[in-house]
């Protein structure tokens, strides 16, 4: 028996014993009465009774330890022509001063406090500053709109919000400042301050008595100490789009989270205390919790602030520059990325500047990556590609090549293999398991590991209907895929990305894989429109590679041609268009249920951002060239 299946197998039948042991790499202040509290199943709790502290974990310890010279965040920023290195006990003494500052603004444990911050090393500071305290922080994406503040402000209700100035964005300054006001005048709940921190690009007017300057503050405040919190306590907030329009706070236990966390460094990405580890995310999303600040830190390695772009930041070399330059042992970054660097530089000319001996692995996550851009990675990387597939709910990757453990022959669309913990299922509308090769709903059978949530936010009632209740005794993903005969995970889409065509039930990412391996095609996104003979017919658009001059209505019948060749006119593939780009979430993932929504001639969210709204204009135009909406 192979590694991965020997803690696959316990991992499932024996999970008491497994995390315990994977518990034992995590500083405890007092020892938990139970692994795991199944007495209010479907609600699981990981060891209560435990109490320990998750800054301690993340920084005292490692300075305790001897690691206190060590480089524990580097910061660059091509945006700001800075650099600059944190060790362990700079960070320490950082943090614990930026907690001092929480305090004397009347933050206690429990409390909650919103962060919205842009790429910068404060972020990171802040929410390790908030854990030292045992509040509870809630980042939200630097630069979100107002309105969508205002909901989260409503949600959480924080006492104090931690904002800059400003965010960079390429050679764009975003004032925050602005955007914060307008949301708290937005919102009903109105927190007691707002500690700014001012940046030379854009600095912010500040309201008397509400907002505090930040490098003042933390100048005077006295260091505080870690408070001890229960391991089932939360840690963070972290807001998710719901189908309503009320996002849905995902809920993060300490316990659980570290543990996993821990797990996940070694055994996943394979990664050394002291190496260098690049999650080229945001803290606004769960990639940035889990693996800008949280996973390399209790790891003891080396995490990395990167504020640019891949391209544009200067040039689509930027990210072989910061690989090289940092000795980055790994880079996670989503897929959407690489097309970007594909897009400009398509022989990836640039990486030859490079040397980029120091790389072991690529980690790609955050969208399901297409074979073309895998083909793409491996060839012009040479090292292990990995998609990984994983969800802000669950916090660390569902299903993944393991390399800690052993590594597996890479198939190309498959994230490979449910990682130790996930006990991972494919199930029709019944609720009963389809056979091997056929799609399904994925469902995870419960209780679902460490790390993962526990419950949203006060709100258990909509926890049970988004999630429990479809499938009794499972967790619904809202994906859809199926399981080959070696076991590998193919994830082919949301459950509502399957689109049933005359009765047949197709999947839109199988096609966007078609369409991707075009040449001439930088990105893809496939939809499924009403149509009234068939139910719903596919719909393609496509952006193409930079300096691509060919006829694009020759592209188009190119495009129909290779949809019928390989998938069958069983898809009845003849709607496609070219776009110059695709309106995306600012993690990265296709709009494709507002596009859909738009064809369908449907009440649609507007995006958060004006950069969305005037791409999804640009669509709308796109729609009516092709006679969208349309009465059916």
């Amino acid at each position: 028996m192979g590694q991965y299946l020997e803690q696959y197998t316990q991992s499932l039948h024996n999970p008491d014993e497994f995390w315990a042991t994977a518990a034992k790499t995590i500083d405890w202040n007092k020892p938990w009465d139970k692994v795991l509290d199944a007495s209010k199943a479907p609600n699981y709790h990981w060891f209560p009774g435990a109490q320990l502290n998750t800054c301690y974990n993340a920084i005292d310890r490692h300075v305790a330890n001897g690691r206190a010279n060590q480089a524990a965040l580097i910061y660059d920023s091509p945006v700001s022509n800075t650099k600059k290195t944190y060790s362990y006990q700079e960070l320490l003494d950082e943090v614990s001063r930026l907690a001092g500052v929480l305090l004397e603004l009347g933050v206690s444990k429990g409390d909650r406090v919103l962060i919205y911050m842009p790429m910068i090393p404060e972020g990171v500071m802040a929410m390790l500053a908030c854990a030292r305290i045992g509040a509870i922080h809630s980042v939200v994406f630097g630069g979100f709109a107002a309105n969508e503040l205002a909901t989260r402000i409503d949600d959480a209700k924080p006492k104090v919000i931690m904002s800059a100035s400003c965010g960079l964005e390429g050679s764009r300054v975003i004032k925050y400042k602005p955007l914060l006001d307008n949301a708290i005048e937005l919102s009903t709940h109105k927190p007691a301050h707002s500690l700014v921190l001012q940046r030379p690009q854009a600095v912010a007017s500040m309201q008397e008595g509400r907002d505090v300057d930040w490098s003042s503050a933390v100048e005077k405040a006295s260091p505080a100490d870690c408070v001890s919190v229960a391991a089932t306590d939360p840690l963070y907030i972290l807001y998710t789009s719901g189908t309503t329009g009320q996002p849905k706070g995902v809920v993060r236990d300490n316990g659980g989270h570290a543990v996993a966390m821990m797990w996940t460094m070694k055994y996943l990405y394979n990664i050394q205390p002291g190496e260098v580890f690049w999650a080229a995310s945001d803290i606004g999303w769960v990639v940035g919790h889990s693996y800008i600040c949280y996973g390399p830190l209790l790891n003891g390695s080396t995490t990395l602030i990167y504020e640019g772009k891949p391209v544009g930041t200067p040039d689509p070399g930027a990210f072989w520059r910061v690989i090289s330059e940092h000795k980055v042992a790994s880079l996670f970054t989503a897929p959407t990325a690489l097309r970007a660097i594909r897009k400009e530089d398509p022989n990836c000319d640039y990486i030859k500047k490079y040397d980029m001996s120091c790389m072991r692995a690529l980690f790609l996550a955050g969208e399901r990556c297409d074979p073309d851009t895998l083909f793409w990675a491996q060839d012009k990387l040479q090292v292990p590609v990995v998609d990984h597939w994983w969800q802000t709910e669950t916090g660390w990757a569902i299903a993944a090549n393991c390399l800690g453990l052993e590594q597996f022959p890479v198939k190309a669309g498959s994230p490979t293999k449910p990682t130790p913990g996930y006990d991972v299922q494919f199930l029709d509308e019944a609720g009963q398991p389809v056979a091997t090769g056929e799609m399904g709903a994925i469902a995870i059978k419960l209780p679902l590991p460490p790390g993962t949530f526990p419950s949203l936010w006060q709100n258990e009632e909509r926890f049970f209907s988004s999630y429990l209740e479809t499938f009794p005794g499972y967790y619904e993903t809202g994906d859809a895929g199926y399981q080959d005969e070696d076991g590998y995970v193919y994830i082919m889409g949301r459950t509502d990305d399957v689109i049933n065509v005359a009765g047949h039930r197709l999947s839109t990412g199988a096609m966007e894989e078609v369409i991707a391996a075009h040449p001439d095609v930088a990105e893809c996104a496939v939809i499924g429109v009403a149509d009234k003979l068939k139910g719903q017919a596919p719909m393609g658009f496509a952006v193409l590679q930079s300096g691509t001059n060919r006829d694009t209505e020759v592209i188009v019948n190119e495009l129909i041609a290779l949809v019928r060749e390989k998938i069958g006119p069983v898809a009845a593939f003849k709607m496609a268009t070219i776009v110059n780009r695709l309106p995306k979430t600012r993690s990265g993932k296709i709009l494709r249920g507002t596009m859909r929504s738009m064809a369908d001639g449907t009440e649609h969210k507007v995006p958060a951002t004006i950069d969305d709204i005037t791409i999804l204009g640009e669509i709308a135009d796109d729609l009516k060239a092709l006679g969208y909406p349309k009465s059916v």
